[in-house]
C-alpha cells in the first residue's frame, strides 16, 4: 500500500467513505476560492463531529501533511483554499460545515459557535430571545461562518460593534516540536483530555457553574470609542491591526478552531433607514464627522454607493436581489451550490462558455420588472453619491432633526424610508458585491482583468472619494465604488481595458494608498492576494511555528518551518 493510499484509508476510517473526496470534480467546490485562488489537494474531508476533526488532524500531523481548515468558503481573497501546487508537502482540506451547532449561554448574552456554525443560523437561534449576532448585514446572506469571520477579523459594517473578535476560543495548535495540542480558552470547564473536552462541548455536557467569566473580551468592546475619534491619522479597523490579533481572532487558518465564544446584542426597539443623496462627496464627509463626533447615539450602519455602482448593482445583481427578497437569505447557499454545479458541467463539456451559470441567471433577470423603489430611482437621477444611513432607538430622532436642518443649507437631499424601502436599499447595496464579477462574466471578450481592493483610510481623511491620475484612469474601463463610510472602509473595484497589466496597475493604486496612510486589506484579510505586513506575519509564525496550517497565507513561505524557496531547486 502506497503512503498516499494509506493516508486516504486512515482518513476514510475516521470520517466515513462518503465524506472523503478525492475526485477532482468533487473536490473543486472546496479547492477553488469563492472569487480568487485555486489549487489541488490530496483529499477533502467533511468530518461530522469535533472529535473526527481532532482525529483527522492527528493523522495529518503524524504523516507531515499540510492542513487547510475551511468553513463556508465565502472568502474573497482565496485564504481558505490551496493556492497553486507549489507546496512541499501534500495538502488536505478539512471542511467543517457539517458541525454547525450553536449553544446559548448566560441568558443568550453570549453563544458558543462550533466550527461550521453560520451567521444566518445564529440569527434564527437568537431571534426568540430578542438578541442578534455581531454581524447581521452582508455576509449572513451568503451563509458565511461564524468561526471564519473570527479567524479573519471580518466585518465591521455595524458601527457600534466593530470587526468580529473574541479572546475566548477552543483550538488545536502544532507546537515548535511538531506536536498537536488542544488549547481550551473558552472559559468553560470541559475536562482534561482532548477527546473528553471535545465530546463534552459538542454534547453540551457542562453545567451553568462550569461557565466562567474571565477578564477577556468576547467582542471588540472598545471599537465604539475608536470609530468616534474622527481626527486620528490611522484607520479605525484593518486586518494588520495588532490590537486585534489574539489566538483564533485573525489567525487566518494558522490554528484549527473548534469553537468560539462571542457576545450577542439586543435587537433595537426602534430602527429607521435614511436615504441620502448628493453630488458632492464632501457633503457626506461632513455628515459623517458630525454624526460620529456630536451625536449621543452611534448609527447602526452607513452604506455608501456611487452612481455607477448603483447602476451595476441594479443590472447585474438583480437576480441575487430577487432571490433574497422573495425566497429569503437561506436560499443563497443553495443557489451558489447550483451555480457551481452548472459551471462544473459546462467546463467539462468544453464547448460552452465560461461562467455559464452567470449568463443563464443574467438573462433570466431580464424577464422581471424594475425591482427598486421609485424614490431611490428618483435620487439616482439626481445624485452621484448615495448613502444608506441606519439609526436605532434615540438615534432616530437625532438623525431626523440633524438631517432636516443640515439640508436647509447644504447641497443634496434625504428621505426617510418606509420599512420596504429601507430593506430594499440595504439589499441593493449588499448585492453590489457580486455585480462586478457578473459584469465581467458578461463582457469578458471586450474587457480586461478584474481588480478588487478593500482599503481602510485614516479616520481624519477628508478626501475619501478616489480621484485617480489621468495615467491610471486611462487604463481602467470600469470603476465601481461602495463601502462603509463611517469607518472609512471602501471597496474599490476596477475592470481594466484589454491588454492592461493588472499587477502593475494594482501596485500603482496601492502605492497611492500607502502615501495617504491607508491600510489594506480592511476586512477581507490578506488571503493569497495581499502581503501580510510585519505584525501579521509575526503573529502567523508565532501561532504555527512549523508552518503546517494554511501555509503561504499573506504571500508568506509555503515551506515547512517557514523556509524560503531555493531558487536553484525546483519546488515540489
Amino acid at each position: 500500500m502506497s503512503a498516499t493510499t494509506s493516508i486516504i484509508s486512515a482518513l476514510e476510517s475516521i470520517v466515513g467513505k462518503q465524506y472523503i473526496l478525492t475526485e477532482p470534480a468533487k473536490k473543486q467546490p472546496y479547492t477553488k476560492g469563492f472569487r480568487f485562488g485555486a489549487g489541488d489537494a490530496l483529499a477533502v474531508i467533511r468530518p461530522g463531529s469535533l472529535v473526527e476533526i481532532w482525529r483527522a488532524l492527528k493523522t495529518c500531523v503524524e504523516a507531515d501533511i499540510i492542513v487547510i481548515m475551511q468553513a463556508a468558503n465565502t472568502g474573497l481573497t482565496g485564504g481558505s483554499t490551496p493556492d497553486g501546487n507549489n507546496y512541499d508537502r501534500p495538502v488536505v482540506v478539512i471542511s467543517t460545515m457539517r458541525i454547525d451547532d450553536i449553544q446559548l449561554i448566560n441568558n443568550a448574552e453570549q453563544f458558543i459557535g462550533l466550527a461550521g456554525s453560520t451567521l444566518f443560523g445564529l440569527e434564527d437561534t437568537l431571534a426568540p430571545y430578542g438578541r442578534e449576532p455581531h454581524s447581521v448585514i452582508g455576509s449572513s446572506c451568503i451563509g458565511a461562518s461564524i468561526v471564519g469571520g473570527i479567524c479573519n477579523n471580518s466585518g465591521g459594517a455595524l458601527v457600534q460593534r466593530g470587526p468580529a473578535y473574541t479572546e475566548l476560543s477552543l483550538f488545536a495548535q502544532i507546537d515548535a516540536d511538531g506536536q498537536l495540542v488542544l488549547v481550551n480558552n473558552l472559559g468553560i470547564k470541559l475536562g482534561d483530555s482532548p477527546e473528553e473536552i471535545l465530546i463534552n462541548l459538542e454534547n453540551k455536557n457542562y453545567r451553568a457553574d462550569d461557565v466562567e467569566f474571565p477578564n477577556k473580551r468576547a467582542s471588540d468592546n472598545e471599537y465604539h470609542e475608536r470609530v468616534r475619534d474622527v481626527d486620528a491619522n490611522t484607520p479605525s479597523r484593518f486586518n494588520n491591526d495588532g490590537r486585534r490579533l489574539y489566538e483564533s481572532s485573525g489567525c487566518a487558518g494558522k490554528l484549527a478552531v473548534f469553537a468560539v465564544r462571542v457576545d450577542t446584542f439586543p435587537i433595537p426597539e426602534k430602527q429607521q433607514v435614511f436615504y441620502i443623496g448628493t453630488n458632492d462627496p464632501a457633503v457626506l464627509g461632513k455628515i459623517r464627522r458630525d454624526i460620529l463626533s456630536t451625536f449621543k447615539n452611534l448609527p447602526v450602519s452607513g452604506e455608501y454607493l456611487h452612481k455607477d455602482c448603483y447602476d451595476a448593482s441594479k443590472k447585474y445583481g438583480k437576480d441575487t436581489f430577487l432571490v433574497i427578497d422573495k425566497l429569503g437569505s437561506k436560499y443563497i447557499p443553495k443557489m451558489f451550490s447550483m451555480k457551481r454545479t452548472v459551471d462544473r458541467i459546462a467546463d467539462n463539456l468544453g464547448f460552452l462558455p465560461a461562467k455559464m451559470s452567470d449568463r443563464i441567471m443574467q438573462y433570466m433577470s431580464y424577464l422581471f420588472p424594475n425591482h427598486l423603489p421609485k424614490r431611490m430611482e428618483a435620487f439616482r437621477a439626481r445624485f452621484d453619491h448615495h448613502w444608506i444611513l441606519e439609526m436605532s432607538n434615540d438615534g432616530v430622532d437625532e438623525a431626523q432633526q440633524y438631517l432636516a436642518e443640515f439640508f436647509k443649507t447644504n447641497e443634496g437631499d434625504f428621505f426617510e424610508c418606509t420599512k420596504e424601502e429601507g430593506d430594499k436599499a440595504i439589499l441593493h447595496r449588499f448585492v453590489a458585491g457580486g455585480a462586478i464579477g457578473r459584469m465581467h462574466a458578461m463582457k469578458a471578450k471586450e474587457l480586461g482583468s478584474v481588480m478588487t481592493i478593500d482599503v481602510a483610510f485614516p479616520r481624519n481623511e477628508k478626501d475619501w472619494f478616489e480621484t485617480l491620475s489621468p495615467e491610471l484612469d486611462e487604463q481602467i474601463a470600469v470603476k465601481l465604488y461602495y463601502g462603509h463610510l463611517f469607518c472609512h472602509v471602501m471597496h474599490q473595484n476596477y475592470i481594466l481595458k484589454k491588454g492592461v497589466d493588472a499587477k502593475k496597475v494594482k501596485n500603482q493604486i496601492l502605492a497611492t494608498f500607502d502615501q495617504r496612510g491607508a491600510e489594506y486589506p480592511a476586512e477581507h484579510n490578506v488571503g493569497h492576494e495581499y502581503l501580510a505586513k510585519d505584525a501579521l506575519r509575526s503573529f502567523y509564525q508565532e501561532l504555527d511555528p512549523t508552518n503546517s496550517f494554511n501555509p503561504g497565507i499573506g504571500k508568506t513561505s509555503k515551506l515547512k518551518h517557514w523556509a524560503e524557496h531555493d531558487s536553484n531547486k525546483p519546488c515540489c
